[in-house]
């Protein structure tokens, strides 16, 4: 009688000649490690781990989670690669917390950008997008400490004279003082990945030339003259033409001998 009151439930057990069997997909299990690893990212990313916090010793977490002593050490070498962890040696070592900033931002825009060999042309239109923005939010919330960095990076550029590398590194650093002074995490770590490969992708022997040199120095004074005064437009404008034109000339530089870059406007 049972079988009669539920004909369904006799006839699900049974295959019958020629019905398909049930299938199932592949399930993908992720490693222990892996699993450990996120949940001790997301508690850092969170805020419930701080800055300096230190992790239980290895023979603990290794009693805490249940996991082995090879699983554990893995997903802590996990989140030293991802730069969320700083693993120190010796007497009064351990996992501590690093929770990421601008420069781990900063470090992985560089990776992709080599990684990826993204492209001169590419690295200066990204620029060209972000750089202009920088140049306005500097003007808007520069502080008298900003006006200063960029004031000295300025100067030790102009006092390079001859010498190639000491006008490079102050060039970057005006750049990037220049994006600090905006006070966007974000931008600032862009823009320190950028002009470093930018640096790094240039050709500069042929490239910075005297007239460059000291174009690239009246233009830097014209946008610092901006931001000093607050001016978030013209600062926009004159950064908008500094790196239009620079990007312009870096492209030039092996086709022709001589280049040339768009002198500041108002």
């Amino acid at each position: 009688m049972q079988s009669a009151e539920h004909p369904s439930r006799t006839l699900r057990g049974r295959a019958t000649a020629g019905e398909p069997r049930p299938r199932f997909d592949t399930l993908t299990v992720p490693k222990a490690s892996d699993v450990l690893a996120a949940e001790v990212r997301e508690r850092i990313l969170s805020g419930e781990f701080t800055e300096g916090t230190a992790l239980p010793p290895e023979r603990q977490l290794v009693e805490q989670t249940g996991l082995s002593r090879a699983t554990v050490r893995e997903a802590l070498r996990i989140l030293e690669v991802e730069r969320l962890l700083e693993i120190r040696p010796g007497r009064g070592g351990g996992a501590f917390v690093h929770r990421p900033g601008r420069e781990s931002l900063a470090n992985t825009v560089r990776l992709v950008i080599r990684g990826q060999r993204i492209r001169l042309e590419d690295l200066h239109e990204t620029r060209e997008a972000i750089e202009p923005a920088c140049a306005a939010l500097a003007a808007r919330r520069r502080t008298d400490a900003d006006l200063a960095e960029l004031d000295d990076a300025h100067a030790d550029l102009v006092a390079a004279g001859e010498d190639i590398q000491r006008f490079l590194r102050a060039n970057i650093h005006w750049h990037n003082a220049v994006a600090r002074a905006g006070e966007n995490e974000l931008l600032i770590g862009f823009m320190s990945a950028l002009s470093q490969s930018i640096h790094a992708a240039t050709n500069i022997e042929q490239f910075m030339d005297v007239d460059i040199r000291k174009l690239t120095a009246r233009a830097h004074a014209r946008i610092t003259e901006a931001i000093r005064d607050r001016d978030s437009e013209a600062a926009m404008r004159r950064m908008t033409r500094h790196v239009c034109g620079f990007a312009r000339a870096a492209a030039e530089v092996d086709r022709r001998d001589g280049v040339e870059l768009v002198d500041p406007e108002n």
